[in-house]
């Protein structure tokens, strides 16, 4: 069942974030997610009353582009992958992102992460850029 994720689902997403090498806690999870406006939905895949996946997808506008929609973070548990999940979650941020008339979804994947450059690939989305990404601590 797919379902927008909750408060109570908050040490869920954070364990499953650890997974993907993003360490946080539960309350760290919920800070995040009240930080969250009506331009993101977090969507869970709810499977015998616990989750085992989440995506996290955005209403971006950009001057140089417009709008369109990213997905900000998409994990499947490890021991649930390859058998669909994903792309369950992936359909269901396309119907959210037409839902608020956007025409693109893009997704940002680390280079090193090939197994997830084909998962996109076979769900429809089409290598367009390669780039580099910088960031400064402040």
């Amino acid at each position: 069942m797919i379902r927008p994720a909750g408060d109570e689902d908050a040490e869920a997403l954070a364990r499953l974030a650890g997974e993907l090498g993003y360490p946080s806690t539960a309350d760290e999870m919920r800070a995040r997610l009240a930080q969250l406006s009506s331009n993101d939905a977090v969507l869970v895949m709810e499977e015998d009353g616990g989750v085992v996946a989440w995506i996290h997808v955005a209403v971006v506008f950009s001057l140089e582009s417009g709008s369109y929609t990213q997905i900000a973070g998409l994990v499947v548990t490890e021991s649930r992958r390859g058998i669909g999940i994903g792309a369950s979650l992936v359909r269901a941020a396309e119907e959210w992102a037409r839902s608020r008339g956007t025409a693109r979804l893009r997704v940002r994947t680390n280079i090193t992460r090939t197994a997830t450059h084909v998962f996109y690939e076979r769900c429809g989305f089409d290598h367009t850029k390669t780039s580099r990404l910088y960031e400064k601590r402040l």
